[in-house]
């Protein structure tokens, strides 16, 4: 039984590297007799690839987690291939500066202000052996004088540092600073209007994504389908760091991939910020009444989203040596079925972001398998759709519900023991603050 609950728990991993044997074993070989799914290129060619989706699948997780779904992420990882290509390759006032250069400053002020109020309020917390999730009123210059300073110090550095640039054109500091600050504005959006509005996410960020996908055409000029960026020539040369190899063994997209994984992995297991999302994703209205600041959360959720859609704009744009507007087309629903399969419920509060990131993994390597074999494009989609399916039939484990309803041999005990595994605790329910449901 305890081998049988390990194999539950580990099923992922297993799948992981069992797509990863069938590519071994049903790679084609070199003309000098070389596995070609095996060799350093192909491999690197498969993390660079999926750095992309990673990044979006990451900020995704969170998302899901909290019972929201992101629906905008592509669109608002077009917007931000635009402008970062247009601050690239086009000097003085453009559509790019105007969108981007005003939307650092205001996300300058505002982060400065949240985070310079978060740190009092946490000492005041602190100093007077406070319940953590008990509000505490600060004084006039605590609460809103110093919060406000800060602010408006970190907005006019951030000013000082864009401004010069406007007239030569963009560097890569500079755009790696601009793009994601697009991002988390309007995924701070987002989450604004789903918690003000009281309104379901998955209507607020379709509306998003037509909307973003607007202002990025808008943003972009009728003449202006793709916006070409050639590194040395219209653009500074500096920004082919972001298509190179870090000491030669990691593609720099990747390394952004990892890195997110690692920060917002060790963010949601080991702080309270972590807690809060499980716990508004199990059940939102309990972890309301306990005091957690349900709405703040979001909202952080989505904007954390919006900065890591900014992020990948900003390598995609590095990769394919372009900006356009449906840069991010269909881009969002491969974050969510990574997502899916790295075993994230769609009901909020379970998952983690080490099974997103082997979810993004057995995407990718699926990927490749399928175009070593040069498996047609559309057969590519349908194989794609039927593993996402089987995938989640064995994460919710309700296989055994759909072998029972098509009357299948096994499906009976398997129903069995699924319909006892739902079968609701006469236990008196409690708010899980720690991690995943039970």
């Amino acid at each position: 039984m305890t081998a049988l609950k390990l194999l539950s728990r580990t099923k992922l991993y297993w799948g992981l590297i069992a797509i990863f044997l069938i590519g071994v074993l049903g790679s084609p070989m070199s003309s000098k007799g070389n596995n070609i799914f095996l060799s350093y290129g192909n491999l690197l060619d498969v993390l660079r690839q999926v750095s992309t989706t990673g990044l979006i699948a990451t900020g995704m997780t969170a998302v899901i987690i909290t019972g929201g779904i992101d629906l905008s992420v592509g669109s608002l990882m077009a917007i931000c291939s635009v402008v970062c290509a247009m601050l690239l390759t086009v000097p003085g006032v453009t559509p790019g500066v105007v969108l981007g250069v005003p939307t650092v400053a205001l996300v300058a002020l505002c982060l400065g202000f949240v985070v310079t109020r978060f740190i009092f309020q946490n000492l005041a917390k602190s100093r007077a052996g406070a319940d953590l999730l008990r509000e505490i009123k600060l004084d006039g210059i605590r609460g809103l004088v110093t919060p406000a300073a800060v602010g408006v110090v970190l907005c006019c550095l951030s000013l000082w540092f864009l401004l010069p640039q406007i007239e030569p054109k963009f560097g890569v500091l500079g755009v790696l600073l601009v793009a994601p600050c697009v991002g988390l504005l309007f995924g701070a959006l987002n989450g604004f209007i789903i918690v003000a509005g009281r309104l379901q996410p998955f209507i607020v960020t379709l509306a998003m994504m037509v909307t973003a996908l607007g202002i990025a055409r808008l943003t972009a000029g009728q003449n202006n389908a793709v916006l070409p960026v050639y590194t040395g020539s219209n653009a500074t040369a500096d920004f082919e760091i972001l298509r190179s190899l870090v000491f030669g063994i990691i593609p720099m997209p990747g390394l952004f991939f990892l890195g997110a994984i690692l920060i917002y992995g060790a963010v949601l297991r080991f702080t309270p910020f972590g807690r809060y999302v499980y716990a508004i994703g199990g059940n939102e209205e309990a972890a309301r009444l306990s005091g957690i600041a349900a709405g703040r959360v979001k909202i952080a959720t989505y904007a954390v989203s919006g900065l890591l859609a900014g992020i990948a704009a900003v390598l995609y744009v590095a990769q394919y040596r372009q900006g356009k507007p449906d840069a991010g087309a269909g881009l969002e629903l491969d974050a969510i079925a990574a997502v899916v399969i790295g075993g994230t419920s769609l009901m909020g509060g379970r998952g983690s972001l080490t099974g997103t990131f082997c979810g993004v993994l057995i995407f990718g390597l699926l990927s490749n398998i399928l175009q070593l074999h040069n498996i047609n494009s559309n057969l590519q989609l349908v194989l794609k759709g039927m593993i996402i399916i089987g995938t989640v039939l064995v994460q919710e484990r309700n296989a055994g519900d759909l072998l029972a309803y098509l009357r299948l041999p096994g499906g009976q005990s398997a129903h069995k023991e699924t319909a006892a595994a739902k079968r609701p605790s006469q236990e008196t329910p409690s708010l899980n603050l720690g991690g995943n449901k039970k």
